[in-house]
Order: structure tokens, then sequence, then C-alpha cells
């Protein structure tokens, strides 16, 4: 997937992209290389537990350590596995650095991290009881991507197509590529509902659909308000 639009191509270097990308990086090589006595507590300490964060909400210390409510930021940077971190910093590669460019560097760090934190809430107002942690930067880049459709809708999307033996590619306009994925989302949230009752939890099949839906709709809403549509001088 490449962005073609000559409007879609970002002025400025996109630092806090790039910061981001390098600190989920890290942290990874840091998880990666934790004794395996040792990850399980990682995970506890730094993810969102949705039973920890709703006892926190109620005045429980769970967490003596480590405030349950920064788990809303810091687990936007934890991820379950190599793949899941690679398809996530390749979406924060290819959108980000425009809507960063809109933003500016610092409103565009402020909406980013809201929006993980608001993904991360929309999963836990789902399964607030569940004892199973919320990680990744999907949140946040569903977040980016929201704000990409409405201020690129024009933008054209180069998209690998596999054709058994064969791949090929496409041009996708972002609002029919980016809409087809927030809908995709959107269906399997209300799924999960409904094949798996009060424990659609924070995970379907590994994946937390509420975060991704809810942090599309978050870009969308909050993008606007911080700036996404002002044509600053160049």
């Amino acid at each position: 997937m490449v962005p073609l639009s000559d409007d879609n191509l970002a002025r400025k270097t996109p630092y806090i992209t790039y910061v981001i990308i390098g600190i989920n990086i890290w942290v990874f090589w840091h998880q990666i290389n934790l004794p395996e006595s040792d990850i399980n507590q990682f995970f506890q300490l730094f993810a969102v537990v949705p039973k920890s964060l709703s006892e926190s909400f109620q005045g429980i210390n769970t967490n003596p350590t480590f405030p349950e409510q920064w788990t809303l930021i810091t687990s936007q940077f934890l991820h379950g596995g190599f793949l899941h971190l690679a398809g996530n910093m390749l979406y924060l590669w290819i959108f980000g650095n425009n809507v960063e460019d809109r933003l500016g560097h610092f409103r565009y760090l402020l909406f980013y991290l809201a929006c993980g934190a608001l993904a991360a809430l929309s999963q836990w107002y789902f399964s607030p009881q569940s004892p199973i942690p919320i990680v990744g930067a999907s949140g946040a880049i569903a977040g980016v991507m929201g704000a990409y459709i409405i201020r690129f809708p024009h933008a054209q999307i180069l998209t690998l197509i596999p054709l058994g033996f064969f791949i090929t590619t496409i041009r996708l306009p972002a609002i029919f590529f980016l809409g087809f994925w927030f809908a995709q989302q959107a269906f399997f949230s209300f799924a999960s509902l409904n094949l798996l009752g009060d424990s659609a939890a924070v995970q379907s099949g590994g994946v937390a659909y509420w975060a991704h839906a809810g942090g599309f709709v978050f870009g969308i809403i909050l993008g606007p308000l911080l700036g996404l549509f002002y044509n600053r001088d160049r």
C-alpha cells in the first residue's frame, strides 16, 4: 500500500511518526528479551487490563507500582508478536506522515495518544471485567486512518492484490480502501458481541475490534478539532 496523490504527500519531515515507530520497535526488542517468566508480569503492569482499570476507576489501588490509568498510554507501545508490530508500523508509516504534516508535530502527538487511549476505552467499555490485557498501537493508528480518510478522500492507494500465484496492483481511492477497513472492523465488533456474549471481551480471535472501530471514529472527530483542515503557511 502506497499513497499516490500529489496533494497527499507530506511536505515536512514527520519526526513524531518516526519517533513513535522507533519507540515501538525499542519496546518490542526489550519485550522479546525478557525472561519468559517475566513477560506476563510485564503485560500485567503496562497493558490495559479491563478488570484492573474498572477497579481503579472505583478507587481500588490494583497496581501500587504503576497507576492503572497510565496503561491507556503505555499499552499503545506493546505488541503481541512480530507480525502485530510490523503490520501496525507499516500502516503508521504509510498514513501517519500525511496526518502529522497537516496537524503539526505537537498536535499530532496529542492526537495520536488521545486516539489510542480512547480506542482502549472503547474496548474496555464492552468488557469491563475482562482479565485479558489489551495491547498494541492499532487503536491509535486507526485514529490516524480516520483522520486520513476525511482529509484525503480522493488520494489513490496503490494496493497489492494476490491472484493465485501472481500478484498485481490496483489503485483504490482512500475513501474506499479505508472505508472498507472500517466497515470490516465494525462488523466484527458487533458480531463478537452476538457470538461471544459478555466475554466478547477484549479480543475476538486475538483482535481488539472495538478498539479499532473506536479509534477510527475518534480520529474522525478529533482530527478537525485539532486543525486537520487548517492551511498553515509553509
